[in-house]
């Protein structure tokens, strides 16, 4: 679908290079690794030599279709939770604009499971980032909060290969300690002690000559 749309000019020529040129081939890799222990899918990851343009026309094709993505979904969600690949939306079709549709809809269906299993809205991805390949850095990095959500889980033992996922510290005081605080001045508030109006004055002074 990407195909049939005019390339892009001027200004929005180069928001488009500054995005692609933000896309970084070993974090893209990362992800690429990660699904394919997880699925147990072939993804022959060796061939690529970290090149740039090579890495992300290989994600890209791999994941635009969707299916890879609601696989690796089915993987890691609870049962209540598995996407069902018997719909109409998981069979191939032989009509160009079904089958186009049919791959948004996968996408779509991804990041709605993404959210449904914690990962915030904010952190997925438009479906054109990846399907008209508008935004793949942004791809990348869903699938990176996908398996930073994943490892936070109590339940998850495996090797740990994404950063941890940051846990609030809830600090809780007794009455008494509240109100030892408002006795206290903060230093950021200043002071009043030895404030005097000594040396001021406003204006200039009232100047008395003689004639």
């Amino acid at each position: 679908m990407s195909g049939l749309r005019a390339s892009k000019s001027g200004l929005a020529r180069e928001a488009q290079q500054k995005v692609d040129n933000s896309f970084d081939p070993e974090e893209a890799i990362k992800c690429l690794l990660w699904i394919r222990e997880i699925t147990g899918a072939d993804i022959p990851l060796e061939q690529l030599d970290g090149n740039r343009h090579k890495v992300s026309d290989f994600f890209y094709k791999i994941l635009k279709d969707g299916m890879l993505l609601c696989q690796l979904i089915n993987c890691l969600v609870p049962d209540d939770m598995q996407i069902n690949t018997k719909q109409a939306t998981f069979k191939p079709s032989s009509n160009t604009a079904f089958e186009n549709a049919r791959e948004r809809n996968r996408l779509e269906i991804f990041n709605q499971k993404c959210t449904e299993f914690g990962v915030a809205e904010a952190l997925t991805f438009q479906t054109d980032s990846l399907f008209e390949r508008t935004n793949l850095p942004q791809v990348v990095s869903a699938i990176r909060n996908l398996g930073i959500e994943v490892e936070s889980r109590p339940s998850y033992t495996n090797s740990r290969m994404w950063p941890r996922k940051c846990e609030s510290n809830r600090r809780t005081f007794t009455e008494e300690q509240m109100r030892a605080g408002e006795s206290i001045i903060n230093l950021q508030m200043g002071t009043n002690k030895f404030a005097t109006q000594a040396g001021m004055n406003f204006g200039k002074k009232r100047m008395i000559t003689k004639d």
